[in-house]
């Protein structure tokens, strides 16, 4: 089973979902996919007795009101774009609403956090949990500085360390590439200075030229084997000395896509994957694109989800 093409969006009011709606819009208009935003909530848990007057000051009905603003408003920037839409509103944890409904997109995409909007509790934990659990991979969208438009995907860096889920991340960055005409450059970062890093424990008689070209060797043939099915991608590739998940952060403020796997095992280095992800997720300037480890693992639900069948 396949999933569909829908590429889910947490909307909460901020301006960050703002952002990142945006964001999904134009993937959505380049790929062909439908959007489904979702804006989840829940009520405040209080002991009975907490509070004066219980649960009387908590009113569900302008609480829900609210959200169905937050939806409306996004539909309509959805429909300015001739993007096929579609909208839910959730009552639950927002990570888990997303998780469980990822199951069959093809893409979810949510803000760096929650700043305002009627909830404020959506973009939080959400941006950093939900690329850990979804079952496709997850863009995390930062807000712009304010005045700036949305930036076309035309540079992209991907994470590669021969693990599984770094193929799977390069995997997707070139579709990615292919989907936006851009230019893609696969990293392999590991600390080879000499007495530091990763390598540190290697006896001194081990060249370390002759370690960098074994990686550079596994590089080019990880990129040989997934862009076998798109010849109109050139990867350029390089393998660098230095802290994977800085090198990233850095090369977010130049490029518009970083794309990593969810964590890093095995393959010719086992070093860029892992905590990378998520200390990428905290420093990158431009949106980020996380695979995780189980995409393509297993196959896709098909439940009751609320968008309609194509």
């Amino acid at each position: 089973m396949t999933t569909d093409n829908v590429v889910l969006v947490g909307v909460d009011g901020s301006l960050e979902s703002l952002e990142a709606l945006r964001w999904a819009v134009q993937h959505a208009a380049h790929s062909g996919a439908r959007v489904h935003l979702v804006c989840a909530y829940s009520l405040p848990s209080f002991t009975a007795g907490s509070l004066d007057g219980g649960y009387a000051g908590i009113d569900d009905s302008a609480i829900r009101a609210g959200a169905q603003k937050v939806i409306e408003e996004a539909e309509a920037i959805v429909r300015e774009a001739n993007v096929p839409v579609t909208s839910a509103l959730e009552t639950g944890d927002p990570t888990g609403v997303l998780v469980e409904l990822s199951r069959e997109a093809s893409l979810a995409v949510v803000g760096t956090r929650g700043g305002g909007g009627f909830a404020d509790r959506l973009l939080g934990a959400v941006s950093s949990a939900l690329p850990a659990h979804a079952h496709c991979p997850v863009a995390v969208v930062p807000q712009h500085k304010e005045g700036s438009a949305f930036t076309p995907v035309r540079r992209i860096v991907v994470g590669v360390d021969g693990s599984d889920s770094s193929r799977k991340a390069l995997n997707a960055a070139v579709v990615a590439a292919h989907l936006w005409n851009a230019e893609l450059t696969a990293i392999a970062a590991v600390p080879i200075a000499a007495g530091s890093g990763a390598l540190a424990w290697l006896p001194a008689a081990v060249d370390h030229e002759e370690v960098v070209n074994d990686l550079r060797a596994g590089l080019d043939r990880t990129i040989a084997a997934v862009t076998k099915d798109y010849p109109d991608v050139r990867v350029r590739r390089h393998v660098l000395d230095g802290n994977a998940a800085e090198l990233m952060a850095e090369f977010s403020t130049a490029v518009d896509l970083i794309v990593v796997g969810s964590r890093g095992r095995g393959g010719f280095s086992g070093i860029l994957l892992g905590s990378t992800s998520q200390a990428v997720l905290s420093h990158a300037s431009c949106p980020v694109l996380v695979v995780p480890q189980r995409v393509r693992e297993e196959p896709a639900r098909r439940g009751n989800t609320p968008w309609p069948r194509a």
